[in-house]
């Protein structure tokens, strides 16, 4: 069962089970939202946004049309979000959109331009301004946002192991491509 403040203003049907959305928040009509995740308080998702399982949206963030999140995603205090690339009042235009891909985390106060895809486990830190696509894995900070090193899904730093080969924490082996890292496989 979901848990809903009472504060909180829900207007979709689609709160996966298990997810608990708490004070002030507003959720619009036609957002659909996960199981397990965590919506803060003090927090907007309008109606075409998509959040995967078991996503931690902290206090202050605002999700406009055009964001997807998936799984297990975390989004640090007041991220801020846009999705036009040219705004002027009341000039309707199509959202562009942005995606989070699963296990990613955006630290607080970071910034996202729109039409940014944040890749698989990348660890974006507080208060970057990102205005670039963030491979799979990368560790980016600063303004703008620059790459920093390679992370694994726990946020532990990569060591180099070769030529576009890094090892984790935990002995596995990663390869470098265009997208960020994969994991290495044998056989």
């Amino acid at each position: 069962m979901s848990k809903i403040h009472p504060s909180a203003v829900v207007s979709t049907p689609h709160i996966g089970e298990g997810t608990a959305i708490w004070q002030f928040a507003i959720v619009l009509e036609g957002a659909v939202i996960g199981r397990d995740c965590n919506v803060n308080c003090h927090t907007f998702i309008e109606g075409g946004v998509t959040l995967g399982d078991r996503v931690t949206v902290k206090a202050g963030v605002y999700l406009w049309n055009g964001i997807t999140v998936e799984d297990d995603v975390f989004i640090g205090p007041n991220v801020t979000f846009t999705n036009d690339r040219r705004p002027r009042s009341r000039r309707p235009v199509p959202p562009v959109p942005t995606l989070l891909r699963r296990g990613c985390s955006i630290g607080a106060n970071a910034a996202i331009a729109p039409g940014i895809t944040v890749g698989e486990n990348a660890l974006v830190g507080f208060s970057a301004v990102v205005t670039r696509d963030v491979p799979a894995y990368a560790m980016v900070y600063g303004n703008p946002a620059r790459f920093q090193g390679w992370v694994d899904e726990n946020g532990d730093a990569m060591e180099a192991a070769g030529e576009e080969r890094f090892r984790a924490v935990d002995g596995r082996f990663f390869v470098a491509k265009a997208s960020g890292l994969k994991l290495e496989t044998t056989g």
